[in-house]
């Protein structure tokens, strides 16, 4: 493979070269190994990818104007590799920081302890959109509100950074796996000669992780989705035969007696957990919304009653709101009495009047998002923008500041992606998936988004990014 136009730009961290062009030492083999391969094997490897994921219809939905397009996820067939001690920090940050979100959550819907104590500002968390009065004194199984998380990591020439917190319904470990399978399988000698560390047995732990919400030796697991228009359903699918669930949907669930069933040919069959992939506002229409057709009426009774688990539970989104992430350190440092082990990335509230001036002032340098906003939708980065976009944008800050953050234009760290015959450098990221229930559990690997337009730094998948396997080295 060529890598001799390859473009080093010291602005940003390369996941495989140092200065001068010379692979990192844990990237030599893998330098080595494509070096030897020809364009044209380049070439048709990358078809096999493609192939793969056609034939097997690993899918995702975008929405536009009305319509919804149902895509192949583009993958690139260059693995990104993470040495052992840099996994190592990642694993113990990624741990550190959902034990704080899990207990910021128990704590805000009891005795809001860090509110009283000016950790988080009171009218920050009420006047949240995923804040749940419903949910207040509620008791979760084994103080878990968040068993299944997605967190964004982005490295940078300074470091790991946390992007942000999914919280409510994190997406793309289905991705994560389907990538390994592929790669896995066009490079069997590399893979093994590295000793790559598995993330296939994903599954298992995401079961023992719900099991443990639960006092019945042999749970009944079902994952509530929204259905076939979902754009995350091929996951749903993957995911519910992984686990040994039954994937169904609100028709197909009742409540009686404070309990839920769910109904088979042989009749009904009480539910224990319910991994659940629809938001909160569409899961109990006697809860929330009372239009929605999507959930189970009564569910959230039966969940107050402890007679069904959810995973996870409905106003956990409160902890992944954009402007709560900005207090995540302090809450660290308050539950946990430990400094953060991954830094955020400086943010600036635009509720406050001095963080909007100094937004308004500089949003050609910055990228703006909404605090509840989700897949790349409703943001701005300044950088990349028309002056026609910005103003308009300024407009929407100035008119409700409260519902945006801006943070700086991050130097995103590039990988090795293919182009036709040759290597170019992409923007990258991960998503780990962590679990929480009675104790911790994360795979050694991430769904790792790379943003395929040279130059651009948005990488998901509705934006046109796609998707890298993700190698973490055993030694």
């Amino acid at each position: 493979m060529d890598f001799s136009a390859y473009e080093l730009d010291s602005r940003f961290h390369d996941e495989m070269f140092q200065g001068q062009g010379k692979p990192h030492p844990h990237c030599r083999q893998l330098y080595r190994a494509l070096q030897q391969l020809s364009g044209a094997q380049i070439t048709d490897m990358q078809a096999r990818v493609k192939r793969s994921f056609n034939s097997e219809g690993i899918t995702f939905t975008v929405y536009g104007d009305g319509e919804a397009d149902e895509r192949i996820i583009p993958i690139d067939c260059l693995p990104r590799l993470l040495a052992a001690a840099e996994w190592q920090k990642l694993e113990a940050g990624l741990t550190q920081r959902l034990q704080a979100l899990n207990l910021f959550l128990q704590d805000i819907y009891h005795e809001a302890r860090s509110v009283t104590d000016g950790v988080v500002p009171a009218d920050l968390v009420r006047s949240c959109p995923h804040y749940r009065i419903a949910m207040r004194g509620v008791n979760v199984p084994c103080n878990t509100w968040v068993a299944i998380c997605g967190t964004d990591i982005v490295r940078t020439n300074d470091g790991f950074f946390v992007l942000e917190d999914n919280l409510r319904v994190p997406s793309g470990v289905a991705y994560m796996i389907a990538n390994r399978k592929v790669i896995k399988s066009n490079l069997r000698y590399l893979y093994r000669s590295y000793k790559v560390r598995e993330v296939e047995h994903y599954g298992t732990l995401l079961r023992n992780t719900l099991c443990e919400l639960s006092d019945k030796p042999d749970p009944c697991i079902v994952l509530l989705t929204p259905g076939v228009y979902n754009a995350a359903f091929y996951e749903h699918i993957f995911l519910a035969q992984e686990i040994g669930a039954e994937l169904v949907e609100g028709q197909d669930l009742l409540v009686s007696n404070a309990r839920v069933y769910m109904r088979t040919t042989g009749g009904l069959r009480q539910v224990d957990i319910i991994y659940r992939r629809i938001d909160d506002d569409f899961i109990d229409p006697l809860a929330f919304r009372p239009d929605s057709l999507l959930g189970v009426p009564g569910l959230l009774h039966a969940f107050k009653l402890g007679n069904v688990a959810l995973a996870n539970v409905p106003g956990s989104g409160v902890a992944d709101d954009k402007g709560i992430y900005a207090y995540v350190p302090d809450m660290i440092r308050y539950y946990l009495h430990a400094e953060p082990l991954l830094a955020n990335v400086k943010t600036y509230l635009c509720r406050r009047p001095d963080d909007l001036t100094y937004t308004l002032d500089n949003i050609a340098k910055l990228v703006i998002k909404r605090v509840d906003g989700a897949g790349g939708y409703d943001m701005l980065v300044g950088p990349h923008a028309s002056p026609a976009a910005r103003d308009a944008f300024a407009k929407r800050l100035q008119k409700n500041p409260n519902r945006y953050i801006a943070q700086p234009t991050l130097h995103l760290s590039r990988s090795p992606c293919v182009v036709e015959t040759h290597a170019e450098p992409r923007h990258v990221d991960l998503r780990p998936f962590v679990l929480h229930g009675k104790q911790t559990r994360i795979v050694p690997g991430a769904f790792c988004r790379v943003a395929l337009h040279k130059g651009s730094l948005v990488v998901n998948s509705s934006q046109g990014g796609g998707g890298k396997d993700l190698w973490v080295l055993e030694k």
